[in-house]
């Protein structure tokens, strides 16, 4: 059996002591992936509005993002080996922070792309820390549950972003990306106090051999590609595609964030008791039904379109996670990062290629959603295959 770290031994008080590093975890998604890299889709039509890009260049800034991600995941485990888990998240949230600042200045199109990456790396970095060391130092019982509340993060700072995001953008857009800024820093103070401190893996696990776990990896890969269309262009769609105000854009941004807490709390519960590799094909068909709301004409299609997309989208990160301490143990870390990295590959190859797309079809949001449910239909075929692993 599997030992907890002692500080969770103490007292009789283990799950409290848990579920307060498990929020931490939590805190550090909210704000590199929930905020620093979702709060830009309710602000896409207002850059466009506002004239600081066009709608070819707005898509741009979101790939970029997506390829700052992957240099981001790529990174994390080797700076945590340098300096440490709670150091390495410290520098992920510093960046998160300076990148919102960086954005209140208008220094046109490559300015904002620098930076945009630069929030993807921050957001790649606590990704790839946050859920591995969450379960690193938690019980086994509860890894699941733990793994669910830290994924929840994500859909929690999509919620955030939605409420604040329409408040700060009466100010303009300098007053929203600097509030944005203020807010990460707010969940960076309250977070940090219980950040996670895994124990290093002995050397005798460190070693042994890793499983491929290919058919997962790709899956979920999949997965990350058909999600680029509703992570990108969801708010765009509801406001420059549908007619609805920008208030009604950030709304459906919303629903898209309180799916994606509902998808990985349920997510990290049904894992535990079936399986990660067993569950993501129902996460999978549910984003299938999401994409195909979205390619519905009628407005209303996308209310559920948008909470649909968070279940599925983000919370097949916690099934994921689960499935990756199913399939390596203590080496589940290494296979997290894996997947992660296939995820922020997919979503920077797709993200630049929709935004060539969006451009070249005159902003058609017909053509990168039909192109998201297509990827979509083969992550669901995909996960069905290695449902029994």
């Amino acid at each position: 059996m599997e030992k907890c770290p002692d500080r969770f031994n103490r007292g009789g008080h283990a799950p409290l002591r848990e579920m307060k590093v498990a929020w931490s975890g939590a805190g550090a998604i909210l704000a590199g992936v929930g905020l620093a890299r979702f709060a830009y889709v309710p602000l896409f039509p207002a850059m466009v509005a506002a004239g600081w890009v066009d709608g070819a260049g707005a898509g741009l800034l979101g790939a970029g993002n997506f390829a700052g991600y992957l240099l981001g995941v790529l990174a994390g485990r080797g700076l945590a080996r340098r300096i440490g888990v709670p150091r390495a998240m410290d520098a992920g949230m510093a960046l998160a922070l300076l990148a919102f600042a960086a954005c209140a200045h208008e220094g046109g199109l490559a300015w904002l792309l620098a930076w945009r990456a630069l929030a993807g790396v921050a957001g790649g970095v606590l990704m790839a820390l946050a859920g591995p060391a969450v379960q690193a130092s938690v019980t086994a019982a509860a890894r699941g549950q733990a793994g669910g509340v830290v994924m929840a993060g994500a859909g929690s700072g999509i919620i955030a972003a939605g409420l604040l995001v329409p408040v700060l953008l009466q100010g303009g857009l300098v007053v929203a990306w600097l509030g944005l800024a203020v807010a990460v820093g707010l969940v960076w103070i309250v977070a940090r106090r219980a950040w996670p401190d895994p124990p290093a893996l002995p050397a005798s696990a460190a070693a042994a051999k890793v499983p491929r776990a290919g058919r997962l990896l790709l899956a979920y890969g999949l997965s990350a590609a058909g999600m680029v269309a509703p992570m990108v262009y969801l708010a765009d769609l509801a406001v420059r595609g549908r007619g609805l105000p920008i208030e009604a854009g950030a709304a459906v941004w919303m629903g898209f964030g309180a799916g994606a807490v509902a998808g990985t709390l349920l997510g990290g519960r049904v894992a535990s008791r079936i399986g990660g590799r067993r569950a993501l094909p129902a996460w999978m068909a549910v984003q299938v039904a999401a994409l195909a709301l979205a390619l519905v004409p009628a407005w209303p299609a996308l209310l559920l379109a948008g909470p649909l997309g968070g279940f599925a989208g983000v919370g097949a990160t916690a099934v994921t996670l689960a499935a990756a301490r199913e399939v390596a143990g203590a080496q589940a870390g290494v296979v997290w990062v894996r997947a992660t990295a296939g995820y922020a590959l997919a979503q920077a190859g797709f993200g630049f290629a929709l935004a060539a797309l969006f451009g070249a079809t005159g902003d058609s949001h017909a053509a990168v959603f039909g192109v998201g449910l297509a990827l979509s239909l083969a992550a669901l075929a995909v996960a069905w295959a290695d449902r029994r692993g």
